[in-house]
């Protein structure tokens, strides 16, 4: 009977740390931002090519002055209440972005405000 009794609390602590572990893995996935120059705003003007329109924030893939970027958004929730919906940041839209580049890839940026071809700005942070 305390066999079964070990066993049985094995396969429960075995269960219990898979869910820990599980439940951790969107936290140890989301980046801080000190990784990006916050003494240098940057902005960029171009052409969205590719669109992630998800959690845990929306990116975007930027052709700009022959340079491709890669864009950190807002998370989604933000991006909608904010007005910064899916279909204004889709493929082939203009966008102006203002942000903080990577200090650690030379291509991608965290962005702050973006500003839309209609002329409407909407702050991320």
């Amino acid at each position: 009977m305390s066999s079964l009794f070990a066993s049985q609390a094995r396969r429960v602590a075995g269960a219990a740390i898979v869910v820990a572990t599980l439940a951790a893995m969107p936290a140890l996935a989301h980046h801080g931002w000190s990784t990006y120059d916050e003494t240098k705003p940057l902005t960029v003007t171009g052409k969205i090519v590719e669109t992630h329109y998800e959690n845990p924030h929306a990116t975007i893939r930027l052709e700009a002055q022959g340079k491709r970027w890669f864009a950190i958004l807002a998370p989604v929730s933000r991006m909608e209440t904010r007005g910064a919906s899916a279909e204004k940041v889709a493929v082939g839209k203009q966008v102006t972005l203002v942000g903080y580049a990577s200090k650690e890839k030379a291509d991608e940026m965290r962005v702050e405000r973006i500003t839309f071809d209609g002329g409407q700005t909407v702050e991320l942070r």
